[in-house]
């Protein structure tokens, strides 16, 4: 295969420096602050500083409020990733059996990912307020005693639909381009052979879309950590009571409200940690089952 050649050799370094620079300032310069700061103990007003070595790690982790963030944050991120990936992969595979006006579905399928997550957040928390929301008029009609301001597993079920529901049409997209590229033959040689719909998607759509299935269960991970701030924010600030504080929006509390600066560095220190090895263990066990054509 030949090799791309660029008539001037300092041409592909223009190109990347954009790039770099956006990850060097964005990503490497705060983790390394995040480190530094990390190790140091300082006041509120950042006039003293005093090197505490991993005491602030070792506080956190014996932390009964931290472990119980820990434990919300793992709930909350495997809810939020399968209620959006499912979702998405069922109207994907109802947009490609539309014939008449299938451009204009997949559009209405997109509109959402548009809306900022604090604005998601927001949405669903007036639809579901529960003195003035439509919804929660509708769940009160139905007997169901719904105050999500009051109960904890009510809060976390409403962020967890806010969030998903914001990301449903970031899936959608992938999962649409990745039907598209299924060679129609492959399903119409198993339609001729007797297969249902049902034994066709388990036995061949599903299995040629496992690239893309593990790739967005690696993105959703991310968001369900990184991304979702906006939403519970917005919607819950953390409570009733902790039960909608994950590990992301603690960072923020103990940071920019109780002011521990190193706790909190220490504590997007070990978020960092837990992501990166839940993204090794999904590439070394999960990475086995996909089949790359």
């Amino acid at each position: 295969m030949p090799k791309a050649a660029f008539p001037n050799k300092i041409l592909p370094y223009l190109l990347l420096a954009p790039q770099v620079l956006v990850t060097l300032v964005f990503f490497y310069w705060p983790a390394s602050q995040a480190l530094y700061q990390s190790v140091l103990k300082e006041d509120a007003f950042g006039l003293k500083t005093e090197f505490v070595g991993l005491s602030n790690f070792s506080a956190i982790l014996s932390n009964p409020n931290y472990l119980s963030s820990l434990q919300t944050t793992l709930i909350f991120s495997v809810s939020t990733a399968l209620l959006a990936m499912a979702p998405a992969l069922l109207l994907a595979t109802a947009a490609e059996k539309v014939v008449r006006g299938k451009g204009f579905y997949r559009t209405l399928m997109i509109w959402p990912y548009a809306v900022a997550p604090a604005v998601a957040g927001l949405l669903w928390l007036f639809m579901f307020n529960p003195t003035m929301g439509t919804f929660a008029y509708m769940l009160r009609a139905y007997g169901v005693a719904w105050d999500p301001l009051l109960k904890g597993d009510q809060a976390m079920l409403l962020v967890v639909v806010a969030a998903a529901w914001k990301q449903i049409s970031y899936n959608f997209l992938f999962f649409v381009a990745a039907l598209q590229s299924i060679p129609r033959s492959l399903v119409e040689a198993a339609a001729i052979d007797g297969a249902g719909s049902t034994k066709r998607f388990w036995t061949i759509v599903f299995p040629l879309i496992a690239p893309t299935s593990f790739f967005l269960l690696v993105v959703n991970t991310v968001y369900a950590f990184f991304d979702t701030f906006g939403i519970i924010d917005a919607v819950t600030a953390g409570g009733p009571a902790r039960a909608t504080e994950t590990l992301v929006y603690k960072v923020y509390i103990d940071g920019f409200v109780n002011l521990d600066l190193g706790g909190s560095a220490a504590q997007s220190v070990i978020l960092m940690a837990i992501v990166i090895a839940l993204t090794a263990i999904q590439f070394r066990y999960v990475e086995r089952k996909v089949h790359y054509a």
